[in-house]
């Protein structure tokens, strides 16, 4: 079924000029096409419609997350948030003293990997070496780039350390491409950095909606 994901900003790539009520029309796991969504609509009258509020832009990445999800971890809420807090923790002391096992660390990745995805991230760096964290972040539907350097610690926001929003881009929308995309609740992509990536109110990946904020 024909999808379309409109937005009152449509972004497509990094240089690409803004498109006011944009849209961007998926079909099956790829980008069939997008332009205005009162073109598209007209072209496309059966296809069903998604109206997210913000900015539509490419997917976010995410570099050193072999940090972020095998040496941190992330407590279970509320079974652990009333002992641990709620912010992640890392550290090798602390990480000892929890007597991490792989089945844990699994556990821990796939709340980690929610969070990236509630970050509108599609796409990680990283080299994973415990099997069930593997297993999380590919069921999770994050594509595994190899690892690349990362200017500071690796975080769960992907602007940190970028000058500006275009720098955490994941690849381009464009027909034919892959449906991988995020939507922001600010009002233009300057804003963006600012207001941070916890703004994301949905996450599309291989024309999934993996993520979409309540």
């Amino acid at each position: 079924m024909r999808t379309l994901h409109t937005a009152e900003l449509l972004v497509a790539g990094v240089g690409s000029a803004p498109l006011r009520d944009g849209a961007v029309l998926v079909e099956g796991d790829r980008i069939e096409a997008l332009g205005p969504f009162a073109e598209l609509t007209e072209r496309y009258p059966h296809a069903r419609v998604r109206r997210w509020p913000g900015v539509l832009t490419p997917g976010l990445l995410v570099r050193g997350a072999d940090t972020l999800l095998e040496r941190t971890y992330y407590p279970d809420d509320p079974s652990e948030t009333t002992e641990l807090g709620t912010d992640p923790v890392s550290g090798q002391e602390a990480l000892d003293a929890l007597k991490m096992t792989e089945a844990r660390w699994g556990n821990s990745a796939r709340r980690g990997t929610q969070k990236l995805l509630a970050r509108g991230v599609v796409a990680v760096t990283g080299r994973f070496t415990i099997p069930a964290v593997r297993t999380a972040v590919v069921r999770s539907g994050l594509t595994v780039l190899p690892p690349a350097p990362c200017e500071g610690l690796p975080a769960l926001n992907p602007f940190a350390g970028r000058e500006n929003a275009e720098e955490a881009f994941h690849g381009v929308l464009e027909p034919g491409a892959p449906a991988r995309f995020a939507v922001f609740a600010v009002a233009d992509l300057d804003a963006l950095p600012g207001e941070g990536a916890t703004t994301c109110v949905a996450t599309v990946i291989g024309g999934r909606l993996l993520h979409r904020r309540r």
